[in-house]
């Protein structure tokens, strides 16, 4: 694989993971239910917003590690980048999953998950989630998918941090000519030195 195109699947890698877990800590702070508690009377109803955090909270965890998973590609090269993909997969359906089972009404919310809003064991809870931040927090654990794959699968070939500036030797040193001889004679009078004390050296 020439270096154009491996730092190229490099940076999609990254832009997937990193858009994944933009999207992934954006979503969990955003309200994902509506809860409407009815209580006894003659106290009145309640109304509370969940957000993502709340009803799903591994989604602004593996937001996290996204993030800071696209930063190590960067820093890691072989089975190393290799292990980071495959954690980016793991996160990726972990955002996905979480996200599915709240559009799907499996997470299920009691007055004990209100806290001291509700504070009534007898309460009735209806929940009504907004699909729109759940779907986000999906696509964003499916990018995170993709990216992991993408490592996994291309990873062990593309180029490290810096390995552009690493050079596989010292330069042989140019041999001294007659020219550099007079230059650095000359360099010595204008110093006030004798230039014979070093003609040795100059060879």
């Amino acid at each position: 694989m020439s270096a154009p195109s491996a730092r190229r699947e490099l940076t999609v890698a990254v832009v997937l993971c990193a858009a994944a877990g933009g999207l992934a800590l954006s979503a969990g702070g955003q309200p994902w239910a509506d809860v409407a508690v009815t209580r006894e009377a003659p106290l009145p109803p309640v109304e509370l917003a969940l957000t993502g955090g709340q009803l799903a909270p591994l989604v602004p965890a593996t937001g996290l590690l996204l993030l800071a998973a696209a930063v190590a590609l960067f820093a890691v090269r072989g089975r190393g980048r290799t292990a980071v993909g495959v954690a980016l997969v793991a996160a990726g359906l972990t955002t996905a999953v979480s996200a599915v089972r709240v559009l799907v009404g499996a997470v299920q919310v009691g007055p004990a998950d209100l806290g001291d809003q509700v504070g009534l064991r007898g309460a009735d809870v209806a929940v009504a989630v907004a699909a729109g931040w759940p779907v986000l927090g999906l696509v964003a654990g499916v990018l995170g998918v993709l990216g992991g794959l993408l490592v996994v699968a291309r990873g062990h070939r593309w180029p490290g941090m810096g390995q552009r500036y690493q050079r596989a030797g010292a330069a042989p040193r140019r041999p001294v000519t007659d020219e550099d001889r007079h230059q650095a004679a000359w360099k010595a009078l204008d110093g006030g030195t004798d230039p014979t004390d070093d003609d040795d050296a100059l060879r």
